[in-house]
């Protein structure tokens, strides 16, 4: 292409991949599927305006760049925090996991699509990482509980970097134009010294931002551009010691550094995650454009069966063995077993391995190379496109369907009260994330194993990144009423959250949060209820005291237009056994009543359910599916 037709290209791409990005964002699916599909049209497969000679031989060192970027940005958000929500399932998913879809990947491979065993342990490793870019789409627009978010984060971020490097080792011991050293030595090496660089550039990145001026009134802008040009020289850096040991330098320095105390790291993240989208989408258009139309034909019905052993076979089995033994519900491994696309790294790599062994073809003679590059080429990105499109696109629907998108509950105040009240919502399969200020009570929450940010309860940062722009209920259950009354307020102006319950210590307060329109509870007068409760009806209250255990108490909308119309004489036998309807409301919680045999139920009436735990479990499923 000539060289004035390459800035307009380049223009052009860009533009496509943001728009690609306001489309998803729409949609509510990840955006790789339209960066794909952009490619495709506009490239070898399409209309042909991107080829592999429009950008010459600067490709390498653009996508180069680029997985620096992304895989430095996706490590830095990877919080030591996040990784104790599960760090069992998150080792073993790593390890054991990734081992079973290598080794099964590349059988499947040879058998299937009949390369020779070291390009199909080649294939079989660039097929192991999932990787940030397209699980964070993902988790952007399905929140489901953090301990499942982060076995996902933690996988895509460990396996990209050890994919990589493991598929490099292999292919180099493959590729005839190639010398490189013993499979173990090489992956060693790489990793050790992606290790070393990495450490080294966070060390010197936390030492300038915390200890160097770097001009007050500029600050902000210098710390994101040292932090880019920091990520951008770790990958340099290890990178010429060893190919591909850069990927595991970015990965290091963005992990070390995202988990250190640094200045200005909300203006970090925000800035990276920019730059991060427009690499992204370039870099993914640009390599689908690449794909030659032969390569998928090649490949046929074996392709094919390549990707249900993948994703069908091989993603549950090392899923379920992965979380044996975690508080992981069965619907929810069922989901993690449904998203594993796969994103930048197989593309990136598996494209530049055709590269090379299209140019020792022709260095050697040897047509059969160019045959197996297509093949390569072909399986990978039939794999990419398939759970992209597939697992990507039905994430949401898929996490619908399993009941994985637990309610949010945000509570501010992590002692006794907050804890007692964690520990009961938990047990209802509620997303529960507990704020708390104080370092031990923090510490406490943490070692009970609940969801904690450390901060202020009426800091605005620490509610939004506690998740209240999508929490359905805020409770603030500090000691104290001045915090719960700002934290009341936040929680109804700054996020508009459904519901705001509030504790007020001092019972000459309630009116004041009553006044805001925030649900309040009394500690005194919550305290004389519970005595009343154990005068005048013993036997219910120790129920209640003991629900989670053998019985609950639940409030459900109907949503199954089955039921509309039906009086509660009908609905009586349609429920499961061990399961009353208690009261029924019509819209305001105020006006609950016990109802009659005759009373009918309407849509958008809320039923309240009393029984056996599965039976009100069940109930609640029926009732609203």
């Amino acid at each position: 292409m000539a060289e004035g037709l390459l800035i307009p290209l380049v223009a052009g791409i860009i533009a496509i991949g943001v728009l690609a990005q306001l489309v998803a964002a729409r949609l509510q699916v990840p955006s790789i599927i339209f960066f794909l599909f952009a490619g495709v049209i506009i490239g070898r497969p399409g209309l042909g305006l991107v080829t592999s000679e429009s950008f010459g031989s600067a490709l390498p060192a653009i996508v180069g760049i680029a997985v620096a970027i992304i895989v430095f940005e996706g490590a830095f958000h990877l919080e030591f925090d996040r990784i104790r929500e599960a760090p069992g399932a998150a080792l073993r998913l790593v390890t054991v996991g990734a081992a079973i879809a290598f080794v099964g990947t590349a059988v499947a491979v040879r058998y299937f699509v009949g390369l020779p065993w070291e390009l199909s342990f080649t294939v079989g490793a660039l097929l192991v990482a999932t990787g940030p870019t397209v699980v964070t789409p993902i988790l952007d627009v399905v929140p489901v509980r953090d301990r499942v978010a982060a076995v996902l984060e933690t996988e895509g971020i460990v396996n990209d970097v050890t994919a990589a490097i493991t598929a490099v080792v292999i292919f180099e011991a493959y590729n005839p134009t190639a010398s490189g050293d013993g499979i173990i030595q090489g992956f060693a090496l790489r990793l050790g010294e992606g290790l070393l660089v990495g450490a080294i550039v966070a060390g010197i990145l936390y030492y300038l931002l915390r200890y160097v001026d770097l001009s007050p009134g500029a600050a902000p802008r210098n710390a994101r551009l040292l932090v880019l040009a920091g990520a951008l020289v770790s990958f340099a850096a290890a990178n010429e010691l060893a190919s591909e040991a850069g990927v595991a330098a970015a990965a290091t320095a963005g992990i070390i550094l995202g988990n250190l105390d640094v200045p200005y790291k909300s203006e970090i993240t925000n800035f990276k995650g920019d730059i991060t989208l427009l690499v992204l989408s370039f870099v993914f258009i640009a390599l689908a454009a690449q794909l030659p139309p032969q390569a998928i034909r090649e490949v046929g019905l074996g392709g094919v069966a390549v990707v249900l052993a993948v994703a069908v076979v091989l993603r549950p089995l090392l899923v379920f063995i992965s979380t044996v033994g975690d508080r992981f519900t069965f619907q929810e491994r069922l989901f993690v077993s449904a998203v594993g696309p796969r994103g930048i790294i197989p593309a990136s790599v598996a494209t530049l391995f055709a590269i090379e062994l299209r140019t020792a073809a022709e260095e050697l003679g040897n047509p059969a190379l160019a045959h197996q590059a297509d093949l390569l080429l072909g399986t990978v990105f039939l794999v990419i496109f398939a759970t992209a499109i597939v697992e990507g696109g039905l994430a949401r629907y898929i996490a619908e369907y399993l009941n994985v998108i637990p309610m949010r509950v945000i509570i501010v105040g992590g002692g006794q009260v907050g804890q007692a009240l964690a520990e009961r919502l938990e047990d209802r399969g509620e997303n529960v994330v507990i704020i708390e200020e104080d370092e031990q009570a923090l510490e406490e929450v943490r070692n009970k194993g609940y969801a904690a940010i450390s901060g202020d309860g009426t800091d605005t940062e620490i509610l939004r990144e506690a998740g209240a722009s999508n929490a359905k209920i805020v409770v603030a259950a500090t000691g104290d009423d001045d915090v719960n009354l700002l934290v009341a307020q936040l929680a109804k102006s700054k996020f508009d959250a459904g519901t705001v319950i509030a504790r007020a210590n001092n019972s000459d307060n309630v009116d004041a949060f009553e006044e805001l329109d925030v649900r309040t509870i009394s500690s005194a007068m919550a305290a004389a209820w519970a005595i009343d409760n154990q005068i005048e009806r013993p036997a219910i209250a120790h129920w209640m005291t003991d629900i989670g255990r053998d019985g609950d108490i639940q409030e459900i909308e109907v949503t199954n237009d089955e039921l509309f119309g039906k009086t509660i004489r009908e609905l009586g036998p349609m429920l499961p056994d061990a399961c009353l309807v208690a009261l029924l409301s019509k819209g305001d919680h105020d006006s609950a009543e016990v109802p009659t045999a005759d009373t009918v139920v309407e849509e958008g009436d809320h039923i309240t359910l009393l029984g056996r735990r599965k039976g009100v479990r069940d109930g609640m499923k029926f009732i609203d599916p």
